[in-house]
């Protein structure tokens, strides 16, 4: 059995992005390289003072952007930095102190070199002071990487991670700010590295005392564009670039054994939140009027998506004529005319079938939202509930 490499601890690199934190910066670069031999900070445009003084008597590297052109890159900057002075992996933490710097004691025994990964510090929001506004990101952030890619991540806004600086070099990116580690987490995920988890603290100030260089309406317009071409990318059928090779596992052996292919789709993406988006996927397709091409339709998007076959193949059923077309026929009708279609019925369907088959979409654009809503959450809570009572009943049993 092979065994993983634990990487050394001159391959491991602390990297700093920094834009107008000189009051944390020097405290946290410090408490950095007391930990890890290597440490590159990069002024990404500061205009609050010379990083270069503010770090002075420091043993740390010091890069610097002309301007400020984001935290992406900033990011890529010492990456790219990292592998040319040899450096394996590279553990970018914040510069403003809501992270902790001995934490990353906790990401050293997870960085192997023979396994790359990106190791994301799960943030603890049990502490004071969390905003609204960040627990919301992340549920958002992980709600979409999950649709990305299938992955179940803990927590994708959190900067503090280690990075395969080897690998991350390759990727093409469209993010320059807070955008890329969106974004870099996606096509990691598709070019084959690991996403894995450890826990970590944060501190976050009172809100009087709190300084952020993210700006809610423009840096929320760049998440929203990335998330959408990332979605759309993964719709495409074209491969994705392979950072590590993966070898197929699909056994064709299975093929003569339906009841053995019948239990793996069962286990496909069968977490509750894996569950629930199939059943939101299954159930929002099967609204639209795409006349006998629901199940092919649904089929695509649960391969593109790795979704739970059976789960959104099925959920169709839920959406068959007459009630799921009728109510979005009677909602477009509402919404072109003002007035609910009183005589509904297969005679004025039929004759009338051009104008009832746009009613029919202007419908399904609000009821496929909805009816995929309810049934996600459904499939959600009893996906998630009967979880809780056999994790309860292994720990009975345990006992």
């Amino acid at each position: 059995m092979q065994q993983n490499n634990p990487a050394t601890l001159e391959s491991v690199w602390c990297a700093l992005p920094v834009y107008n934190n000189r009051k944390t910066v020097r405290q946290v670069a410090a408490a950095c390289r007391e930990i890890v031999s290597h440490v590159v900070v990069v002024d990404d445009g500061c205009t609050d003072g010379d990083l270069g003084e503010i770090l002075s008597g420091l043993d740390v590297v010091v890069l610097k952007h002309a301007a400020n052109i984001g935290k992406g890159q900033a990011i890529l900057t010492a990456s790219r930095y990292i592998e040319s002075q040899g450096g394996q992996y590279m553990i970018t933490i914040d510069a403003d102190g809501q992270h902790l710097p001995q934490d990353i004691r906790k990401f050293l025994p997870l960085i192997q070199e023979d396994t790359p990964a990106i190791i994301i510090g799960c943030r603890d929001f049990t502490t004071d002071n969390v905003p609204v506004a960040s627990r919301f990101g992340r549920s958002f952030a992980n709600f979409w990487l999950l649709v990305e890619t299938g992955k179940i991540v803990g927590d994708c806004q959190s900067g503090f991670r280690a990075y395969p600086v080897k690998y991350i070099n390759q990727i093409s990116f469209k993010g320059d700010h807070f955008d890329f580690e969106a974004e870099v987490l996606a096509k990691a995920a598709w070019g084959g590295l690991a996403l894995t988890t450890v826990d970590i603290g944060v501190v976050y100030p009172k809100p009087e005392e709190r300084v952020s260089s993210f700006k809610p309406f423009l840096d929320n317009l760049r998440l929203t564009g990335i998330h959408s071409m990332l979605v759309g990318r993964r719709l495409l059928p074209i491969r994705h670039q392979k950072l590590v090779e993966t070898r197929n596992t699909l056994d064709v052996s299975l093929l003569r054994h339906p009841a053995q292919v019948l239990k793996m789709l069962l286990k496909e993406s069968a977490t509750p939140e894996g569950l629930a988006l199939s059943a939101a996927v299954g159930m929002f397709i099967a609204v639209l009027p795409i006349l006998f091409m629901h199940s092919v339709v649904i089929f695509y998007f649960s391969l593109r998506f790795n979704l739970n076959k059976i789960v959104t193949l099925n959920v169709q059923h839920l959406a068959v004529p007459p009630f799921i077309p009728a109510l979005c026929i009677e909602v477009g009708y509402y919404l072109r005319h003002g007035r609910w279609l009183t005589n509904l019925s297969f005679a004025t369907v039929f004759q009338q079938f051009s104008s009832r088959l746009f009613e029919w979409f202007l419908g399904s654009l609000i009821i496929a939202p909805l009816a995929a809503l309810l049934i996600g959450a459904a499939m959600y809570v009893t996906a998630a509930t009967i979880k809780k009572v056999r994790i309860a009943h292994a720990s009975n049993e345990g006992c």
